[in-house]
């Protein structure tokens, strides 16, 4: 448990790496059976799965002393008859790994801990048995076994980490590999998976606005050399907690022409009357005097539905949170704990299938609330303290190491 009292947080902070590229640059690391070198990158609970992942199937990872940066060396790897990985809470690392791992010609299981074991997996599973891997099961624990042979699969993306490991996958199998989705959401993530395969050289073609793909089969990964920016997700936090307070918060870190997709965060609290300026790899946020509510379309941003459902309770007026139905299924069901956790702060809030809409009337009371065990809950709802008039009390503050292990201690630093 932790209690926040009310503060108005200013000042500057450099913020962590992104979690998105950190996985991904570990994971071309392991399959380009090679040395890479990947500089700042992110130390949190998720990412240490993937590490652990590559890791136990045979890679060596070497950490320099402070920890910012890793070499990867994947060549000579010796495989077991079988490999059993345990992703903890990442479903990064499940979806992008799992069509990976069938190119490693041996049983892969992949399983986690209680919520990750509650995700669903069914329509990546499918799409790799259209591509002639054997999976044994439509939910975690699962294992799989290749080799991808390639062909076509269709796959509605209602999160675009299908896609993203479909499109990791589809080089290293035996054919070409035709790729429609029927449906595909937060498709910014998709821009970072594709910016990595034009780094490694891998022949592909994208059309219809990401809904199409054809990659080239029998290609390798290679060895590089990478730094990984600042989080835009995590610079979410406290983007928001300047707006809330009408203050001025700094963050380092981040580079303006990063295709993460939650600097459009930035936009939203422009809209809201916030305002945000850059300098070099550094943006400004300013809190106005009172924020605007607004109706914002988060189908790419989903993750960014917990601050902003607590900065919208902080604005005068009504803002729907919409186009969002797969903040359902994230790591729980971000739609009802948030709507919930307002309730409880004396703020309404109402739930439709794919949207928050939350009646703000400038002013939030302080009271208990709760974690749901969910990092991005987590630290909106300590986001809150910037605006609130009274403590903030979560129940368990921890999950936050899952993406941003020093989240609190910078709160602190500005408090």
């Amino acid at each position: 448990m932790i209690t926040l009292s009310p503060a108005k947080p200013a000042g500057t902070i450099a913020i962590p790496a992104s979690k998105s590229q950190t996985i991904r640059a570990f994971l071309i690391a392991y399959f380009a059976h090679d040395i890479s070198k990947i500089s700042n990158p992110l130390i949190s609970e998720d990412t240490k799965s993937c590490i652990n992942a590559i890791s136990n199937a045979g890679a060596k990872v070497m950490f320099s002393d402070d920890m910012s940066s890793a070499i990867v060396d994947s060549r000579n790897i010796v495989l077991p008859d079988n490999l059993t990985i345990d992703a903890g809470n990442s479903g990064t690392t499940t979806y992008l790994l799992l069509p990976m791992a069938a190119s490693l010609g041996i049983p892969v299981t992949i399983t986690g801990d209680e919520q990750l074991l509650s995700r669903p997996i069914k329509p990546l599973a499918d799409a790799l048995r259209s591509l002639g891997c054997d999976i044994d099961s439509d939910k975690l624990p699962v294992t799989v076994k290749g080799p991808i042979k390639g062909g076509r699969a269709s796959i509605e993306c209602r999160t675009s980490q299908y896609l993203s490991g479909l499109l990791l996958g589809a080089p290293l199998a035996e054919e070409n590999t035709g790729i429609t989705c029927t449906l595909l959401y937060e498709k910014p993530y998709v821009s970072l998976t594709l910016g990595w395969l034009r780094e490694q050289g891998v022949d592909f073609t994208i059309a219809d606005d990401y809904m199409r793909a054809e990659v080239r089969g029998g290609q390798r990964y290679h060895g590089f050399e990478s730094y990984i920016n600042g989080d835009y997700s995590s610079a979410s936090f406290f983007f928001c907690m300047a707006a809330m307070a009408g203050t001025e918060i700094t963050v380092k870190g981040l580079d303006p022409e990063d295709p993460q997709g939650d600097k459009a965060i930035l936009d939203i609290l422009h809209e809201m009357g916030a305002e945000i300026s850059w300098n070099g790899n550094e943006v400004t946020v300013k809190g106005p005097e009172h924020l605007k509510a607004g109706t914002f379309d988060l189908n790419a941003i989903p993750d960014t539905l917990p601050i902003l459902a607590v900065t919208a309770a902080m604005a005068e007026g009504t803002t729907r949170l919409g186009n969002v139905p797969q903040a359902r299924i994230k790591e729980t069901d971000r739609i009802s704990c948030m709507r919930e956790n307002l309730a409880l702060l004396g703020v309404n809030a109402e739930e439709e299938e794919d949207a928050l809409i939350i009646h703000g009337n400038g002013y939030v009371k302080g009271g208990s609330v709760k974690g749901f065990s969910d990092h991005r809950i987590v630290m909106a709802l300590a986001s809150l303290s910037a605006g609130a008039s009274g403590d903030i009390i979560i129940d368990d503050e921890s999950a936050a190491s899952i993406t941003f292990p020093s989240f609190f201690r910078l709160l602190s630093s500005l408090r």
